[in-house]
């Protein structure tokens, strides 16, 4: 079997576990990164040339990465391309489609990028989303919230998270911000703000088939913790319960629908105070704040490795996941390296090493013990550990 050439693309710390499975695979592993991510301790020993883009706050310049790619590309024959990162996802299209190098296009990666086109499509589809209205024409608007009541949600369209999103309350908050926004509003949609639990599905998906898919419960919604500040969690849901049935499906028409061929996901749903579930967005990366380990200590199925399996063999067959439950408890700390040695009950399998954060990973084949667990650690996190900042509007390190 030809040895394949695979250039990853990350402007962020992340992948370590795809770039070492990709060399463990046979390949030729090329990292296109960040210049200010010079220092970073990538695992090198798995990575056989690392190209670095100059860049102001991870943003590079388009033009000139192609320019960059196609000129080491006179002699490396480039096989894969693939993004680590969310921000990463339209670069790796724009390339492939420049280098015509097999994988997802611009226009696929729109609806895993693009906030307005992922919610049409899905609606074309059938699959319900919160009334929405991109922030272009203003009679659209004007009839728009004369038919649905506030408050709504201001999304920027390309950001991943909460990044940039803002609650508008109003009528006149809604015009003031989007006069502050000027020329980039078109880049912008709105959309009716549903209180209501949030959920997520992780999946690997082969020839268009979902043939893994775990679904989890945030403890909060995630734009709460980013505005508000709070600490964030999220665990495996109860298996065969008919709200983690329906959140299976849906994420399995979706995914359909968006025309990903192969790869992996994170989409997000939310569950409104009516019972209904509506759409909220989906990626075609791995799920980041470290949602990965909760997959895999629940299920034993490291989303990242699995990930560089099957883009770089023809055949690829799933492993046998296990059934247990796992939970994430993650908290911006006042102490710079928190104590967490208290936390010392056998369920305990991971701990977060980062300055100024606290976290955590609960794993066990008993749901009811994690649910206890959970409840009194994220009490204890408020006491011992908690510290919050405001979201950016802009994505940081």
């Amino acid at each position: 079997m030809k040895k394949l050439t695979i250039l990853c693309i990350s402007s962020y710390e992340k992948g370590f576990d795809f770039l070492k499975q990709a060399k463990e695979e046979g390949s030729r592993v090329l990292l296109l990164t960040s210049q200010s991510l010079h220092d970073v301790q990538w695992p090198k020993e798995s990575i056989d040339e690392i190209f670095y883009m100059p860049d102001v706050n991870k943003e590079w310049n388009i033009d000139h990465m192609i320019n960059a790619v196609s000129f080491f590309a006179r002699k490396e024959q480039i096989d894969r391309i693939v993004a680590l990162d969310d921000f990463d996802v339209e670069k790796a299209a724009r390339l492939r489609e420049h280098l015509r190098v097999p994988g997802m296009g611009d226009t696929t990666a729109r609806y895993f990028r693009d906030k307005l086109a992922m919610r049409m499509k899905a609606e074309e589809e059938g699959i319900s989303v919160p009334p929405f209205v991109h922030i272009l024409n203003h009679d659209k608007i004007k009839s728009y919230i004369t038919n649905v009541e506030p408050p709504y949600v201001l999304k920027p369209r390309m950001q991943a998270g909460a990044i940039g999103i803002k609650k508008i309350n109003n009528e006149n908050e809604l015009w003031k911000n989007l006069e502050i926004l000027g020329d980039r509003q078109s880049y912008f949609l709105l959309e009716k703000f549903i209180p209501g639990n949030i959920y997520h599905v992780d999946s690997i998906i082969v020839n268009r088939e979902v043939l893994f898919a775990v679904a989890s419960q945030y403890g909060l919604p995630p734009m709460e913790i980013a505005h508000e500040g709070r600490v964030f969690s999220s665990r495996t849901m109860k298996r065969g319960t008919k709200d983690e049935r329906k959140l299976i499906g849906m994420n399995d028409h979706l995914l359909k629908s968006l025309g990903l061929l192969k790869g992996v996901s994170h989409s997000e749903f939310i569950k409104s105070e009516d019972g209904k579930f509506y759409f909220l967005e989906t990626s075609a990366r791995v799920g980041g704040a470290n949602l990965a380990d909760l997959v895999y200590y629940s299920t034993g199925v490291n989303l990242w490795r699995e990930w560089a399996k099957l883009e770089l063999n023809e055949k690829y067959k799933i492993p046998k996941a296990k059934n247990d439950y796992a939970a994430i408890l993650q908290s911006l700390a006042k102490q710079e390296w928190p104590d967490m040695n208290s936390f010392n009950d056998p369920e305990v399998v991971w701990r977060l090493k980062k300055k100024f954060h606290a976290g955590l990973i609960l794993a066990s084949s008993n749901y009811e013990r994690i649910d206890e667990l959970v409840k009194n650690y994220t009490e204890r996190f408020y006491n011992e550990f908690f510290a919050s900042a405001p979201v950016p509007d802009k994505p940081t390190e």
